[in-house]
């Protein structure tokens, strides 16, 4: 089996590329290095002993895609990856997001589509925007979004369900994360944002070894028990054995239709305090932090109902809270004795 990883070197994909070559898959990644690190594919092969054939290319040259399948005309399934995803970044820079999220994914389909090669889409749990009701179900209702990233995916969705109405041979999964942290535990691969990390985890790690001087949490007067908002934060191991079992059945007869959605979470709720407090415990160290003005995009509280994954994948999260958040604090020392 070949499978092509779209944002291959990046966080997510490089961990779902790791089991993919564990469980003898081949695996072609695909990466325009924007926010990702060549060095990756090297750990990668130190993890698994095996490396992966990777392509240097941007999603959005319609060329250099359709050259990319000529190259590998044997492909059987693709995951896509590719994409921006801060909240923060999309609102500053809508355009870029629109057009690399959106761009991107129109491109990529076009050879999936005619081909029917099969897909599974990151998607996101922004895509139900602040819902009514908690925890949130693959039939809750999506809100408007409350940022250019959240509606890259909503846009996004509706594409791939769009073109699989139209295309009989074409089949896709959406898998819906929720919050994904932490890192293999060979603490190789991991989180890397360039920059300023625009996620939690990453920036109170950076804060703790001493890069940054103080974690800002953003709101401090929500209606939730502390004040602070409230995610379901899911180790990316877990996020990565989703994608697996998704493949698996994408490419069964199992489906029971040619679009199928999924949400992937814990199906429990941390605020941003009990995080911290939960982080503290995982490594005894302090975390440096200060109560700060909410942030434009942010919804208040998110935590999923998982009983669909469960039931249909027989897929389920194993690490806890303080097992993901380890492995983000080993991952960060191990970044801090290479740099």
């Amino acid at each position: 089996m070949k499978i092509l990883v779209t944002g291959g070197l990046g966080y997510i994909g490089s961990h779902v590329s790791v089991l993919l070559l564990e469980k003898g898959v081949d695996v072609v990644l695909v990466d325009n290095l924007d926010n990702a690190r060549i060095e990756v594919l090297e750990q990668i092969e130190r993890i698994t002993g095996k490396r992966p054939s990777f392509e240097q290319v941007d999603l959005k040259d319609q060329s250099r895609v359709e050259a990319l399948f000529e190259t590998y005309p044997d492909l059987e399934g693709c995951i896509h990856f590719a994409a921006h995803k801060a909240v923060g970044e999309s609102i500053e820079q809508p355009l870029l997001y629109y057009e690399n999220n959106i761009g991107g994914l129109v491109n990529i389909l076009k050879p999936l589509t005619r081909q029917g090669i099969p897909l599974i889409f990151s998607s996101s749990c922004t895509v139900y925007g602040q819902a009514r009701e908690l925890p949130i179900t693959e039939e809750t209702p999506l809100q408007p979004s409350t940022s250019p990233y959240g509606f890259t995916k909503q846009m996004g969705e509706q594409i791939i369900q769009d073109s699989c109405k139209a295309n009989p041979n074409f089949k896709s999964i959406l898998l819906r994360y929720f919050n994904p942290i932490g890192a293999h535990p060979s603490a190789q691969i991991g989180e890397y944002p360039q920059g300023v990390p625009q996620n939690l985890v990453p920036f109170l790690t950076q804060t703790v070894i001493g890069k940054r001087p103080l974690l800002n949490v953003f709101g401090s007067n929500y209606d939730t028990p502390d004040g602070t908002c409230i995610r379901d934060y899911i180790h990316v191991m877990d996020l990565a054995q989703a994608h697996i079992e998704s493949l698996n059945y994408l490419l069964s007869s199992k489906q029971n239709s040619s679009c199928e959605i999924f949400n992937v979470g814990t199906g429990r709720g941390a605020s941003v305090l009990e995080l911290i407090q939960e982080f503290e415990r995982a490594t005894g160290e302090k975390v440096p932090y200060e109560l700060s003005a909410p942030r434009a995009g942010d919804t208040v509280a998110a935590f999923a109902d998982v009983t669909k994954i469960e039931k249909q994948l027989g897929w389920k999260a194993q690490f806890s809270l303080q097992e993901a958040l380890k492995s983000a604090w080993d991952w960060e020392q191990q970044i801090h004795v290479l740099s």
